[in-house]
């Protein structure tokens, strides 16, 4: 069976004795029934991992760090347009797989999805647990910074780095870029970015790319201009 990693927002220390979340502790003893002296993995989102082992009902004991490092040489921001339920959720999973630093989620013209005040930080609290879950599977000890959600139109984000959009009538493709440290990118929702937010991205600096004759959906979109960005200038 494969160790189970588990994220606490702690400060870690050989010998400390942590507790864990009530749905941490459900989840290894409950789901995975796991019994006291179980190894696990345990990571503080800041880059820190050590070996654990499970001590009583929902506590873990700190052991040994561990010294590896998973992150990318490419620092890629993901400005996802939001999309409904599970495509975002998609979305935001993969895109930390592949090694994302950040994601700005952002409402467009064309986005379907509407949310109050109310409704927008439980979806919050929601792609909160997903980047965690996410960075438990993949290996990853950062999480990636989840931005608060902005109107393009109003707002545009300010590009880290070298500015892309995904447009089918552009005129660059991903292998024709010069290579940068950093990266930000800009995926549509269903429906794609309407013209007005393409100019409006250009006036911020983005630059249009074109990937290939066919049409993506955004959850593909996304994932493939991030893999093909790690292959030609992170860590693929």
């Amino acid at each position: 069976m494969r160790i189970p990693r588990v994220l606490l927002d702690a400060q870690l220390a050989v010998g400390q004795e942590l507790s864990l979340t009530r749905d941490t502790a459900h989840h290894l003893r409950r789901v995975l029934r796991l019994k006291d002296g179980h190894p696990v993995q345990v990571f503080d989102g800041r880059g820190h991992e050590h070996e654990g082992e499970l001590l009583g009902e929902d506590r873990v004991l700190i052991g040994e760090s561990i010294e590896r490092e998973v992150e990318s040489p490419l620092a890629l921001t993901l400005v996802q347009g939001i999309s409904r339920g599970n495509r975002m959720d998609y979305s935001l999973q993969k895109a930390v797989e592949l090694g994302v630093s950040a994601i700005h989620p952002i409402f467009c013209e064309r986005s379907v999805v509407r949310l109050d005040e109310k409704r927008l930080a439980k979806r919050m609290a929601h792609w909160q647990g997903v980047i965690v879950s996410a960075c438990e599977q993949c290996g990853r000890n950062r999480l990636p910074e989840l931005g608060t959600p902005s109107t393009l139109m109003d707002s545009p984000p300010n590009p880290d780095g070298l500015g892309l959009f995904l447009d089918s009538n552009g005129s660059e493709t991903l292998s024709s870029l010069e290579r940068h440290d950093s990266m930000t990118l800009v995926v549509g929702p269903e429906g794609g970015l309407s013209d007005l937010e393409l100019t409006v991205l250009r006036e911020a600096g983005y630059r249009g790319i074109r990937m290939g004759p066919r049409i993506l959906r955004t959850e593909t979109a996304g994932v493939a201009a991030l893999a093909a960005l790690q292959a030609l200038h992170g860590d693929f």
